[in-house]
């Protein structure tokens, strides 16, 4: 296995729990926009037992599985993501760690700040038998509003450095089925160039062995060439002392 399986490979699935902690992040920090520049906004204009009547809804009906899968998902999916990177994600795991960092901050500021509020606003009682209704929105809107934006700015970070952790990671990846592709590339290249090379050496052999063949069948043929010319020559010229010059 060569050191570009090694590093691509482990990350395997990497990019889907990047992709679902954005996605839950997302989810998250729009709901907490859309209480910082509409709902606030448009309760602000209500009166003051509206508004508490308002808010005691909405805060016992924002508890349900749709909210909580992704407020409570966003962290467990970006811890996820910076555990399968650790190690070997290059630049992407310090977004991801400041990814969770800004979602932790805004997380403790929910628990801490936003719902012992919600809850003080709940055990107001029914906003009809309030006695000073103006006092009681007093004590809520304005921390509520002010502490939501905050959370707001912070998962939209959040949002950010996941965005950006996604983008390196998948920039990497690329990189590393390039490296696995040139390297298979060159592999092939060096195979080819072998079998060539081997090929042309069985060529020449093959090449050298006719050609001695045919240089010792010449040599044989010149040699039975030349035997054959001189029996002849013999025969025609006879010695002194012998054939027709003898009875002479």
């Amino acid at each position: 296995m060569s050191r570009n399986d090694l590093t691509v490979r482990p990350l395997r699935g990497t990019g889907v729990l990047l992709g679902a902690a954005a996605v839950t992040t997302g989810l998250s920090a729009g709901t907490f926009y859309t209480f910082a520049c509409a709902v606030m906004p448009g309760l602000a204009r209500g009166t003051d037992r509206t508004y508490i009547d308002s808010m005691q809804h909405m805060n016992a009906a924002i508890e349900n599985p749709v909210f909580f899968l992704s407020f409570l998902g966003a962290p467990l999916l970006t811890a996820a993501a910076a555990w399968r990177l650790r190690g070997s994600g290059g630049p992407a795991i310090r977004w991801v760690l400041a990814a969770l960092g800004a979602y932790g901050v805004a997380f403790v500021l929910t628990v801490a700040v936003n719902i012992p509020l919600n809850e003080r606003l709940a055990d107001a009682g029914d906003p009809a038998r309030i006695g000073d209704p103006a006092a009681v929105r007093a004590d809520f809107e304005d921390a509520w509003v002010a502490w939501n934006a905050v959370r707001a700015l912070l998962t939209t970070l959040a949002l950010g450095f996941l965005v950006r952790a996604l983008v390196l990671f998948g920039g990497r990846r690329e990189a590393g089925r390039a490296d696995v592709a040139g390297n298979t590339e060159e592999a092939g290249r060096a195979d080819a160039a072998r079998n060539t090379e081997g090929a042309g050496n069985a060529d020449a052999a093959r090449n050298t062995e006719g050609a001695g063949r045919a240089d010792v069948a010449r040599n044989t043929k010149g040699a039975g060439n030349a035997e054959g010319a001189g029996a002849q020559s013999a025969y025609l010229d006879p010695a002194p002392g012998t054939g027709s010059s003898a009875s002479r």
